[in-house]
């Protein structure tokens, strides 16, 4: 029978599945979604970041045309908090006291016939207050330090040792700032209940998990709560909570007795649903003068909310980029009244990468050596913690298919070489690496009547691509058109899959959905092999392959029959199989799980007048393992190098230091690329099938982002010769 093994290394580029559904609006989103007897919600936010609540008068609210409750501390019950999930505890349940801890908190909720009655009566909420000074960064003495949260703090080696008996040492400070996520749609969230039955159209990347979590808050069983999520206006991590605007929707619909939709506004985006945290790092560099890494420090710390907890490790990272023999890594979190941070795109190592790889174009500079030549001669050949070869790494053709591609050849050594007119002209680059994992997964593939195909899970597709990668997976092992192949997503009625993030869900749900092909192949072999009518009949499984709507017998393509034939002659109107991934245990095999690696190449132009930053090329390799899908996968590479732009020359979510509000909480002032920021972007994947996934795939979610913020900075120093060690870049730290 046809396996896995027989995908090409480099998939089909296959337009989207569900490409139609969007651009004729017949995909539905969650904010698309209507029930027949709906109220509509709208929240109150707090205008303080710290102190308690000391009245709070729902009187005119309630007496506002069309409203049909207010929720507050005083109204709802005690709600247990959520469970913990692979990614950290639930957030605390909302409305549980009068404590404000962040600027925009949800201090109550109006329930409504319409949005508009509902949005207006919310301003009639008079709150009072009894403010404290907030915590709101880093130096506040007040502040509360969690060291090491996750216990990945790293130490081999003698750090001091090795900067002792380094040649050229570099031993600088890298400030990132707060990023929001920003996904185009707004979150929603629509809630049902039908006596002790809920259904929730969420905006989240993770509907099994939402599920979990509201069964645990509203003391439910799980069986009795669907959330479902088929499609997602973006969400780069920030739906991979369910946050306290869920739970207060269900609790609305719970005392109204009707369905309640909740859609955030946009400033509501800024304080509801996390951002990237902001961090500050001391990366020490020591090597010798030929350019061989010899010591890496690197601590980091970054802002936690006050009663939260955020995976964010950004100096985690380093402990295995590079062939070295001392290193130490240390990461701490710093508490203070902001809104809960949460995963954006590429995690930490967006963070971490960008001190690193800037650390390491000023150890080039200092070396007088080539950036490239600098990393090709400390490239971890091995895994550098466990010496064991890695699972798979073609970081090395990376660099040198990039750098061919790129022209890195050509660049002058020399900042300030290289001018257009008044724009100064300059190239960087950095190496990339995101680490690979494979959670547990389910899925379900079923035949019908008809001879098609149903591919089912409750994982869901952000954006990515998983609706067309999962249906050619399928097509591709049953030996179907891909016409014939339907995948259903984004119910947690339907088998369980892990979140869509952290570049994991297309190993995980893809592998899973191989081996339920596997086991349905093998079941319908079993129903032909013991049928007498069968021309399969007795057939040896090596001789059977899955091609052309059915099984045939390898080499003789018209002996055989379709799906269609079987299940009629047997009676049956569908027949299906369940498959199922679990996380990959490569150092039992003598490996080192890889993640994917990559390499960016760009060129900036700055006006030396006005210091304005222009990002006029972009040239990335990645080593994604097996590519699916090359068309989709390109897209999230794009899409990864497209926020790295962002993440380098625009975003910043400013908070005013003095009373914790988001002052640019607005697309007219949290800046982001548009059409004009973005170059022709040079795209390529390199590489083979990873050995520690049964698919071979390793994700390319977030690895595009990674390293690009670095890229541009060194190209920066190269146009300028200014070194920014603060993002974004801007005109004022270049002139």
């Amino acid at each position: 029978m046809s396996t896995a093994e027989d995908l090409p290394v480099l998939g089909a580029p296959v337009d989207r599945v569900d490409g139609p559904l969007k651009v004729t609006g017949q995909a539905p989103y969650p904010s698309d979604v209507d029930l027949p007897g709906q109220a509509h919600a709208a929240l109150v936010q707090s205008t303080i970041a710290a102190g308690r609540i000391t009245d709070l008068d729902t009187t005119e609210a309630e007496k506002a045309p069309g409203v049909l409750a207010v929720l507050t501390h005083h109204t709802v019950p005690r709600l247990p908090r959520g469970p913990m999930t692979s990614l950290g505890v639930s957030p605390p349940a909302p409305l549980q006291d009068d404590r404000i801890r962040h600027h925009g908190q949800h201090v109550a909720l109006v329930v409504a016939e319409s949005r508009e009655q509902a949005t207006a009566a919310a301003r009639l909420v008079r709150v009072e207050y009894a403010p404290a000074d907030p915590v709101l960064d880093f130096d506040d003495p007040r502040a509360v330090s969690v060291d090491d949260p996750w216990g990945l703090d790293s130490h081999r080696g003698d750090v001091d040792a090795g900067l002792a008996s380094a040649d050229v040492t570099v031993d600088a400070v890298y400030t990132t700032p707060d990023n929001t996520n920003n996904p185009l749609g707004l979150f929603s969230t629509l809630a049902a209940w039908e006596g002790e039955r809920l259904t929730v159209y969420d905006a989240t990347q993770w509907p099994a998990m939402v599920r979990e979590t509201l069964a645990e808050v509203f003391g439910v069983p799980e069986v009795s709560v669907r959330v479902l999520s088929p499609f997602l206006g973006g969400g780069f991590g920030a739906g991979l909570r369910a946050w306290p605007h869920v739970i207060l929707a269900v609790q609305a619909a719970r005392d109204v007795g009707r369905p309640v939709k909740l859609v955030l506004t946009r400033p509501q985006m800024f304080t509801s649903v996390g951002h990237r945290p902001k961090g500050v790092q001391r990366v020490r560099l020591g090597a010798t003068a030929d350019a061989t890494l010899v010591a890496i420090e690197h601590h980091s710390t970054s802002l936690l909310a006050v009663e939260d907890d955020d995976y964010e490790p950004f100096a985690a990272g380093s402990a295995v980029a590079y062939a070295c023999p001392h290193v130490v890594t240390a990461d701490r979190q710093v508490r203070a009244n902001v809104p809960a941070p949460v995963s954006m795109r590429a995690p930490a190592h967006a963070q971490g990468n960008f001190a690193l790889e800037s650390a390491m174009d000023e150890l080039a500079c200092a070396l007088d050596v080539d950036p490239l030549e600098l990393r090709l001669r400390n490239h971890a050949d091995v895994h550098p913690a466990l010496g064991l070869p890695w699972s798979s790494n073609a970081l090395r053709e990376c660099y040198a298919v990039g750098a061919e591609r790129f022209g890195w050849s050509r660049r002058p050594a020399r900042p300030r070489s290289r001018r257009d007119g008044h724009w100064l002209v300059g190239q960087g680059m950095a190496g990339v690496s995101y680490p690979w994992y494979q959670a547990p997964s389910l899925a379900r593939v079923t035949v019908t009547a008809d001879g098609g195909a149903t591919v089912a899970s409750s994982g869901m597709d952000i954006g990515t691509g998983t609706y067309t990668v999962l249906t050619q997976l399928c097509a591709h092992l049953l030996g179907l058109p891909l016409e014939q192949v339907r995948s259903d997503l984004g119910d947690s009625d339907l088998p369980e899959a892990p979140q869509a993030g952290g570049s994991g869900l297309t190993s995980a749900l893809g592998s899973a959905v191989a081996d339920a092909c596997e086991r349905l192949l093998g079941a319908l072999l079993e129903l032909v092999r013991d049928d007498p009518e069968s021309p399969l009949h007795g057939s040896d499984p090596e001789d059977v392959v899955a091609a052309g709507g059915g099984l045939r017998r390898r080499g003789d393509p018209g002996r055989g029959e379709t799906y269609a034939a079987i299940l009629a002659r047997h009676g049956r109107p569908q027949l299906g199989a369940d498959g199922a991934s679990t996380p990959a245990q490569p150092t039992e095999l003598g490996m080192a799980l890889a993640g994917a690696f990559g390499a960016h190449f760009a060129e900036v132009r700055v006006d030396e007048d006005l210091g304005l930053v222009r990002v006029s090329r972009v040239t990335t390799v990645i080593d994604g393992g097996r590519i699916l899908n090359e068309k989709t996968a390109r897209s999230q590479v794009i899409g990864g190098v497209i926020g790295g732009i962002g993440m380098a020359v625009f975003e910043d979510t400013i908070t005013d230091p003095t009373t914790g509000r988001i002052a640019n909480a607005t697309f007219g002032d949290y800046l982001v690329p548009v059409h004009a920021d973005v170059p022709d972007l040079d795209v390529t994947f390199v590489g083979e099938p990873d050995r520690a996934s049964a698919l071979g795939v390793k994700g390319v979610g977030e690895v595009g982002l990674v390293g690009v913020a670095a890229a541009i900075a060194n190209a920066v120093h190269h146009a300028t010769g200014v070194r920014v060690r603060s993002l974004p870049i801007t005109l004022d730290a270049l002139l």
